[in-house]
């Protein structure tokens, strides 16, 4: 696994921190990235003794989304179907609680981690937003797997706009995605106490409760998802899929087609 990518620590008891680490591209996700996630995640899975994960970020930023290199590339699935593309986000891998803690933008793909959060907390000075028509791709897995947890009318905004639609942590706090928010220099101290208390209850209990609302999701998200995943494939082949990452990429105005 290409550990540079990301910093795992122990610390407490049962308790696994992971911190994306490509901080220079404001943890965007590349292709070494994601895999390095899934082996971390399987790896996890068939150990013992993990009770909670934390995820958060290292340096200014939490995840910008995908890298503009690798939008830029051939682009082809990652897996089998929507599971295989999305193998790098947590929760779809393991079967404890996962504590995302948003230290700085969260963007794009990013928001796959807060969508699939069993519990969220932000530091004060994080922003969220979706920049995907904006580099002309479609936005098709990710409003569908907030739909459980903001307003509908917020996901059409923030997707519709792009990246000129900014909402911070505050604003996701009022409207419940974020639980909790914390000064950015206690942010991950928090998310480890957090995790802590979660890894002192039983185990059998907490993998049980925990699928009891996951159940819910499955049930009313993930055939949207699933469908918003072929929209996304279908548009591979368009000009724009491949305008937008590269305007991005040379800093140009892109130029679409009708």
């Amino acid at each position: 696994m290409p550990e540079r990518t990301l910093i795992v620590e122990e610390p407490a008891p049962g308790v696994v921190l992971v911190r994306l680490n490509r901080p220079d591209r404001l943890n965007a996700l590349s292709a070494d990235l994601m895999a390095a996630l899934e082996e971390l995640w399987t790896r996890l899975r068939r150990g013992s003794g993990v009770r909670c994960v934390v995820l958060t970020g290292n340096g200014r930023g939490f995840c910008s989304g995908a890298d503009a290199g690798f939008l830029a590339a051939d682009r082809a699935p990652r897996g089998a179907g929507l599971d295989g593309e999305l193998s790098f986000v947590p929760g779809r891998i393991l079967d404890v609680p996962v504590v995302v803690a948003v230290n700085g933008v969260c963007a794009g793909g990013g928001l796959h981690f807060v969508a699939d959060a069993d519990i969220v907390i932000a530091a004060e000075t994080a922003t969220f937003l979706d920049p995907h028509v904006s580099v002309g791709q479609v936005s098709g897995i990710e409003p569908p797997s907030l739909a459980l947890r903001l307003p509908l009318p917020v996901i059409s905004r923030m997707a519709l706009m792009g990246r000129d639609e900014r909402l911070t942590a505050r604003r996701l706090y009022e409207l419940g995605l974020v639980t909790e928010l914390v000064d950015e220099a206690g942010l991950v101290d928090r998310a480890v106490e957090i995790a802590r208390v979660v890894a002192s209850a039983s185990p059998a209990a907490v993998r049980a409760t925990r699928r009891s609302w996951r159940r819910l999701s499955d049930g009313l998200v993930e055939p949207a998802m699933r469908e918003g995943w072929d929209d996304v494939q279908k548009h591979w082949p368009h000009p724009d899929a491949a305008e937008g990452p590269a305007a991005l990429r040379d800093k140009r105005p892109p130029v679409w087609t009708d």
